[in-house]
């Protein structure tokens, strides 16, 4: 942990050509280093985006974002230094997405909630050889800690391939938690609408049992200008949008060259939408319901999380 990891520069957001909503919100993005100060836990074998809470900042004001909900990279396994430090910065406009294993304390939960933690995340999500990511915790370790999550009235999050969501969502929905969906569920664009894991989900949806955070970028076969998840995107739009957030997954780790821009993405969020008040829904008004946002401006973490969560 003692040794710098190569680092990359993030791409940073053009201008959206529209304006954005008074309080839109990235659902999914992350924070990186300063490394010297938040070493990494598990340092991959490829440079990172250096991309500390500054950056983060800057990333948001570029793209006309207001708020943002930070998640938990899995190269820092249970140490959130980082994102506790992002949050203690800008409390009122982050929330964080952290990772725990059953074993954590309660003071420890209890420190993040105060925070602006609002739920921990869960991924089986592979290496490209097909081996479990060091930092991550399975789903498998959803139920030892869903009375916990309850008690704090936090979200879990998933991370899985559509097959994997296939699998666990039976099991997912019986845990009583808000359930947040990452990347689109990791849609199988070849098998199309149709398909029976796609199809559970946007029942899910449907039935305002899951959330499913609209990010392109980890949709696999969706190409560079996504089209091919598009069908996917609309059906959910269709399905229940109180029930849609909208994320870009910056500083997009292990994408190099092919980033995307969170400018165009916010753009053809607002072209596939093409509805204002819809894409405000979307954008600003499902996230501060979920995440517990304040009035713009007047943000905090707290009780205002509890009477926003008790309206869903």
């Amino acid at each position: 942990m003692s040794e710098t990891p190569p680092s990359v520069a993030p791409r940073m957001p053009s201008a959206p050509a529209q304006v954005l909503p008074e309080g839109a919100c990235d659902t999914h993005n992350h924070v990186f280093g300063p490394f010297e100060r938040f070493p990494l836990v598990y340092p991959p074998p490829f440079p990172l985006p250096l991309a500390p809470a500054a950056v983060h900042r800057r990333m948001l004001a570029e793209g006309g974002l207001g708020r943002a909900v930070l998640v938990q990279p899995v190269y820092y396994g249970f140490d959130h230094s980082a994102l506790m430090d992002a949050l203690a910065q800008d409390t009122g406009r982050l929330r964080g997405i952290g990772v725990a294993s059953p074993d954590v304390s309660d003071q420890t939960l209890e420190v993040m909630d105060r925070a602006g933690v609002r739920g921990l995340r869960f991924s089986e999500a592979r290496n490209p050889d097909g081996t479990s990511r060091a930092g991550a915790v399975g789903l498998d370790q959803l139920a030892p800690l869903a009375e916990r999550l309850r008690a704090l009235d936090w979200q879990a999050h998933v991370w899985a391939s559509a097959a994997d969501l296939d699998r666990y969502l039976p099991a997912l929905d019986r845990f009583d938690l808000p359930l947040v969906i990452d990347h689109l569920g990791m849609v199988d664009c070849d098998a199309g609408t149709g398909a029976s894991s796609f199809q559970r989900l946007l029942g899910l949806v449907r039935e305002g049992r899951a959330w499913v955070k609209l990010s392109l970028c980890r949709v696999p076969g969706a190409g560079p200008r996504y089209e091919a998840a598009r069908p996917f995107h609309d059906a959910l739009v269709e399905a229940n949008p109180d029930r849609l957030l909208w994320a870009s997954d910056w500083p997009f780790i292990r994408l190099g060259d092919q980033s995307p821009d969170v400018g165009a993405l916010l753009d053809r969020f607002q072209a596939w939408i093409g509805d204002a008040a819809m894409s405000r829904k979307i954008l600003a008004d499902n996230p501060a319901r979920l995440f517990g946002f304040g009035p713009p401006g007047l943000d905090a973490p707290g009780e205002d999380y509890k009477t926003q969560r008790a309206s869903l």
